[in-house]
């Protein structure tokens, strides 16, 4: 309960997408990290693996919430 009225007294004095607009960028930041960590690949490589890495995330997801669900069906 306390969450709620929090995240909601917080969109009562902005906009939405003003409070959640630094996410897509942390969550792409991520897989740049992951896929250059050291820093040393060129900005338009590691933005292009980065791009790559991030249907594997999603797809590792989905495999593993595949797992779970037929764990649960038995």
């Amino acid at each position: 309960m306390r969450a709620t009225i929090a995240a909601l007294s917080r969109h009562t004095n902005c906009d939405g997408g003003q409070a959640t607009a630094a996410a897509p960028s942390a969550f792409m930041d991520r897989f740049e990290r992951e896929v250059d960590p050291s820093g040393t690949l060129s900005l338009a490589e590691t933005s292009r693996r980065a791009a790559l890495a991030r249907p594997v995330y999603f797809t590792k997801l989905a495999y593993q919430s595949a797992k779970a669900r037929a764990r649960r069906v038995r």
